[in-house]
């Protein structure tokens, strides 16, 4: 199983540990970290190698997002990126307790890149095709992403598990 973090994180999927398939054939992903997972199992499937199931949880949807809404999250980064990511981590938990979570180094241009990123459903499809199964978590608490948009669109090719009282780490407490 490869995991990749999300935004400015590192070592989060332990938050994850009840859903996660550790199978060497899974690729998994939380929030920005879902695109790196959706581009390693498209990799992967270029490199004839064996994929299964692409988990995403909480992935990156930010698609039905004005531009002003990203203006803004990238013009806050720039003037302080220190206030920006304690915001970002607090609306990561919110409704709920702040847990401890380890840090990497972030960038304008990854959280530019997390922003304008759109989901396509005919590549999604293909990945499908291929045999791997695609699963998606959302947390009906999440305050981070668009959860109905990401809920919506991802029914179309995935199985879709939606966690009532969760937040974008799918913490219920």
């Amino acid at each position: 199983m490869k995991f990749y973090s999300g935004f400015s994180l590192s070592d989060e999927s332990s938050f994850f540990r009840e859903f996660i398939d550790s199978s060497e054939y899974s690729v998994c992903g939380f929030s920005y970290g879902a695109i790196k997972a959706l581009n390693e199992v498209k990799k992967n499937l270029e490199d004839k190698k064996r994929v299964d199931r692409l988990q995403l949880f909480s992935p990156a949807f930010f698609q039905t997002k004005g531009e002003k809404f990203k203006r803004l999250q990238l013009m806050a980064y720039n003037k302080n990126r220190e206030v920006y990511l304690n915001n970002f981590i607090k609306s990561c938990f919110y409704p709920y307790k702040v847990k401890e979570i380890k840090h990497s180094d972030s960038t304008i241009s990854e959280l530019k890149e997390l922003l304008d990123y759109s989901w396509d459903l005919k590549e999604l499809e293909y990945l499908t095709l291929k045999g791997v199964k695609i699963e998606v978590y959302l947390g009906g608490k999440d305050s981070v992403i668009d959860v109905q948009g990401a809920r919506e669109f991802f029914l179309k090719v995935a199985t879709v598990t939606y966690i009532k009282n969760a937040n974008h780490f799918l913490q219920r407490n």
